[in-house]
């Protein structure tokens, strides 16, 4: 059995080079109407051992996660479901006890995120492979090897796994909020503040950048943007314009070996308004006002970006993102501080309480 996705390993000589990383795709890609019946064959194509696990949620159980455990049983595998909550550390606890418990030797993921990533780092933790299935895209997650986990006080992105295959059904994809749609389609076009952070790291800390990483990155934000006006609710053909460059972004961070393509400053500044609003709106939303904040330091089109958002229906203000004017800025303000060591255009010091008001002001998020 070949129990992880296909590993790429770029050796390094002797010498002042010496540099070797490891680069891991998933082995299968199915996006389209009704690829939910093709689980049991590529898991057989896997040549999975015969014990498995699903991880589902309560509504996402019911819409995608016991098709799924129907097709593994009439496909001759032994499976059983556990039924999960929000990403948090406890829960990953959890839903390994249960893997243990059922000597599961491969496991499937039914879910939006939250449950993805949770199967992700058990996956990690049990070193055995697992399948994506999700019933939502509300982030870049479906493909990445990240997971956002959150533990005693905040979340945190943690190391993971790829996964081996992803079957997104976009039939059921389709039935979710559009709002999640929406919110990951923010996500992706926030790459293009990633990247220049990226990019601006390794021209003045000399930070590692992998061109393969950051042309991905771009391509995925620059196919949602480009058909924006096509991704509209209840439209399965929004579903497969949105999905690729999602799973694409993923990739993006395996071939770089890091988040860098697809989080920086915008993304700081989503993670710390987690911390500090009352209320905090959907991850990929935040990145996408951020993206809006951020790309104005960088001296780039921020309108376009702003005007790509606005057309899919994402949120661009802090009104439509159901926060304060003033816990932006704290956000702000707070941002430069969430992870010290990546370098973004808010620089060591990060912004002012001044600078980031007029900073939240001038690009219409505070009025």
């Amino acid at each position: 059995m070949e129990s992880a996705p296909n590993r790429l390993v770029l050796p390094g000589g002797e010498g002042p080079f010496g540099k070797a990383r490891s680069m891991v795709f998933p082995r299968a890609v199915l996006v389209g109407h009704g690829v939910l019946d093709e689980l049991g064959r590529i898991c057989h194509n896997f040549d999975f051992p015969q014990v498995g696990l699903i991880v589902t949620g309560a509504k996402t159980g019911t819409l995608a996660g016991r098709r799924a455990a129907e097709i593994l049983t009439d496909s001759s595998f032994s499976v059983t479901s556990v039924t999960a909550g929000e990403a948090t550390l406890a829960e990953v606890e959890r839903v390994q006890k249960e893997a243990d418990a059922a000597g599961a030797r491969f496991l499937v993921a039914v879910g939006g995120g939250s449950k993805i990533d949770i199967t992700k780092v058990v996956a990690a933790r049990q070193k055995i492979p697992f399948v994506s299935v999700p019933t939502s895209a509300a982030h870049d997650g479906i493909s990445s090897p990240r997971a956002s986990i959150r533990g005693t006080e905040r979340a945190s992105s943690v190391e993971a796994v790829v996964p081996i295959g992803i079957l997104a059904d976009t039939s059921v994809i389709v039935q979710a909020p559009f709002r999640l749609l929406a919110s990951g389609c923010a996500d992706v076009i926030s790459n293009v503040t990633a990247v220049l952070d990226w990019r601006l790291a390794a021209r003045l800390r000399n930070e590692e950048y992998s061109s393969t990483g950051a042309t991905l990155a771009e391509y995925a934000a620059q196919e949602i943007s480009e058909h924006a006006a096509l991704i509209k609710p209840n439209l399965e053909e929004s579903v497969w314009i949105a999905i690729r460059p999602m799973i694409v972004a993923g990739i993006a961070m395996s071939v770089a070996g890091s988040s860098r393509p697809c989080s920086g400053s915008e993304h700081l500044f989503s993670h710390a308004l987690d911390r500090s609003a009352e209320k905090p709106s959907l991850h990929g939303e935040q990145c996408g006002v951020g993206a809006i904040m951020m790309m104005y330091l960088h001296g780039g089109d921020w309108r376009r970006l702003r005007l790509a958002l606005h057309t899919i229906g994402a949120p661009t203000t802090a009104r439509e993102l159901g926060v304060s004017p003033e816990e932006v800025v704290n956000a702000l303000v707070a941002a430069h501080s969430v992870r010290p060591d990546r370098y973004t255009i808010l620089g060591d010091n990060g912004l002012s309480r001044d600078a980031a008001e007029r900073l939240a002001g001038v690009t219409g998020v505070i009025g």
